[in-house]
């Protein structure tokens, strides 16, 4: 093949510039380079001025960009044709994922299905549900059997061979995407397990590999990190480091068997970026990026949500615009509410979850009060355009009270009363708690605490409640019409209860969190077809919102007006028109978060249409009368002949 004659770029960034003009001469005669070259110019400068703050004053910064640019081509070469052609169609159509169509699933592999082919054979369900989505917890090699439910990876490039193959896992990632869901995986880049092949070499001494953590010799510098940042795990291990068997420290934020990775390591983010990229080949469409906050430390601060996270996620971005542009990035960070919208634009993370939701609908149902939750949709929901959030009931993990205390302050509420308050009532310490959680990592010297517990337990189902029904679909309906995308926890779309099981389990008896992970119930898998029983009941209420939802623009993208119900136990909000007139094609959501029949009075209706009709009942209301919603009832309310 004859070689493109070479032509120098000449862009605004000149370290740039010749950056593009180094890998044109290296690999400009090859088929995939023109692709590559287009988008290169047009990410590579914001790759290296996000890597300039954390790297940039070392001699041989440029040669590791180089380095870095590297790694992507090769993965863009390795890049499969079909998710090439998947590349340029998301390049044109950037807000697919902001559709009403959008629904989300999630789950363990083998909880749920057993193993990859089982996942597959479980695709005519996901269509019938309505997925577009598919979060599949953690499949990669881990540890056995303590891996913090895969979170301790010990190979990006395998999986746990009970799941199944790799080859398996890219085939159920095409067949997914032949069905129309997209696959999400998470991409655990804060810490590898300490059995990963970097964390053995380390722990045998090599220099090059015990650089890719924070090890020290003893406990001087440890001692001084520890007076600044916080306990995570606390019945795990106290404070941020364990020590290895030859007397040395190392950092582990989470468990003494996930050692962080150290970013001021510049070959740690190109190994890492590998890794990503890898992933990604195998046809996965959104990365959760796990512990976002914890990724950079400095000594004196909390080592959380510092600038250089920030940095190192829009470097991750810019790397995979060049090489796996349809991949998105999804956030999480459990933080205060500032610090999560901190990590959601179109160069950090397009979605994120959205937790201050998520623990403002437990805490509405406890207290019967909408005053936090309004407020938190009308003051901390908006996002900046082409991101989305990701809302949700519950994931895997525990519920922690995440709500801004100079939110609570404005209502006269005690943040940390309150929060101890909510332990208490989720797990049945409360007088009248319909609740049936679980503590996870109760600290009684902090009076810090969590909750496990599915939803089902949560809302009062196990111990047959009659409001718990309608309050399971009554959070996921907020969900649904919020804005964003929705996620399920699957099995609560069946309301399964909690497994209390775990703790026969030694290697799950000290995480009550599995209390909330049960395996697939085929019983009550099968009564979701029968309306006598719960599981059918909860199973048809969610498909008739979710069928709902699918056909109403109006829950596209993320715009939400809210709406002040002036009832204590009612939730409001409009979602307006995309265009045109919002009285005629935009959906006033009233939720009532009660026991007891609530109203609306005609006032605070009066500038809605005078007739409106419920979208979830097919009851149509006279609003000049104003409108009374039975215990737990939630109306999508339009105009009367829209």
């Amino acid at each position: 093949m004859a070689r493109s004659p070479i032509s120098v770029w000449t862009a605004p960034d000149p370290q740039a510039a010749r950056l593009v003009d180094a890998m044109r001469r290296r690999h400009g005669a090859q088929a995939g380079w023109p692709v590559f070259e287009a988008r290169l110019k047009q990410h590579v400068a914001t790759l290296r001025d996000e890597l300039r703050p954390l790297h940039g004053e070392r001699a041989d910064f440029e040669d590791g960009v180089l380095r870095l640019l590297e790694t992507a081509w090769v993965s863009w070469c390795e890049r499969p044709a079909d998710l090439k052609a998947m590349d340029a169609e998301r390049e044109q159509d950037p807000a697919w994922f902001q559709s009403q169509r959008m629904l989300g699933g999630v789950g363990y592999v083998d909880r749920f299905a057993g193993d990859f082919r089982g996942v597959e054979a479980q695709i005519p369900y996901f269509q019938e549900l309505g997925l577009s989505y598919l979060h599949l917890m953690p499949p990669y090699l881990c540890p056995q059997p303590h891996n913090d439910g895969g979170y301790a990876v010990s190979s990006y490039r395998e999986t746990q061979p009970a799941l199944g193959t790799m080859a398996e896992l890219r085939a159920l990632a095409q067949r997914l995407r032949e069905a129309g869901i997209s696959l999400v995986l998470d991409f655990v880049f804060n810490h590898t397990s300490d059995e990963h092949a970097w964390a053995q070499a380390a722990r045998a001494g090599d220099p090059v590999f015990s650089d890719y953590y924070w090890i020290f010799p003893d406990r001087t510098l440890p001692d001084q990190y520890e007076r600044t940042v916080r306990e995570i795990f606390p019945d795990e291990h106290p404070g941020a480091f364990s020590q290895i068997e030859d007397g040395r420290w190392v950092w582990t934020t989470f468990h003494s068997y996930q050692w962080d990775l150290n970013y001021s390591n510049p070959e740690v983010f190109r190994a890492m970026a590998g890794e990503m990229l890898f992933i990604a080949n195998l046809g996965v469409e959104f990365l959760r990026m796990d512990a976002v906050a914890f990724v950079w430390k400095r000594l004196g601060t909390p080592c959380e949500s510092l600038p250089e996270a920030h940095h190192l996620l829009r470097a991750y971005n810019a790397l995979a615009r060049i090489a796996a542009p349809a991949l998105l990035f999804k956030s999480e960070a459990i933080v205060h509410p500032d610090e999560v919208v901190s990590y959601i634009s179109p160069a950090e993370c397009q979605v994120s979850y959205n937790p201050l939701q998520m623990a403002l609908l437990w805490n509405t149902l406890a207290t019967r009060e909408v005053n936090l939750l309004q407020l938190a949709l009308a003051e901390r929901h908006h996002l900046p355009e082409g991101t989305a959030w990701v809302n949700y009931v519950r994931s895997h993990d525990d519920i922690g009270w995440t709500f801004a205390d100079e939110d609570a302050a404005r209502f006269g509420i005690d943040g940390f009363d309150h929060r101890q308050f909510l332990n208490r009532f989720y797990v049945d310490r409360f007088p009248g708690s319909f609740a049936r959680g679980v503590p996870f990592q109760d600290n009684p010297a902090t009076g810090d605490c969590r909750i496990s517990g599915t939803c089902a337990a949560l809302c009062g189902l196990e111990q047959g409640d009659p409001h718990a029904v309608a309050r399971i679909l009554l959070l996921h309906g907020v969900v649904l019409s919020s804005g964003g995308i929705p996620l399920i926890y699957l099995g609560d779309e069946i309301g399964q209860g909690n497994d209390a099981g775990y703790a026969d389990d030694p290697a799950r008896a000290g995480d009550s969190r599995w209390v909330h992970r049960p395996m697939r119930d085929p019983r009550r898998h099968a009564e979701r077809l029968d309306p006598s029983t719960a599981a059918g009941r909860i199973h048809a209420g969610l498909r008739h919102l979710i069928s709902l939802r699918r056909h109403l623009p109006a829950f596209a993208g993320g715009r939400l007006l809210p709406f002040w119900s002036r009832h204590p136990a009612v939730l409001g909000y409009r979602r307006p028109a995309p265009q045109g007139d919002d009285a005629r094609g935009g959906v006033l959501v009233l939720a009532n978060f009660s026991e007891r029949p609530a109203s609306v009075l005609p006032e605070v209706l009066s500038a809605q249409p005078a007739t409106m009709v419920d979208l979830i009942g097919q009851a149509a209301f006279d609003l000049r009368a104003g409108l009374t919603l039975a215990p737990y009832q939630m109306v999508w309310l339009v105009a009367s002949g829209a």
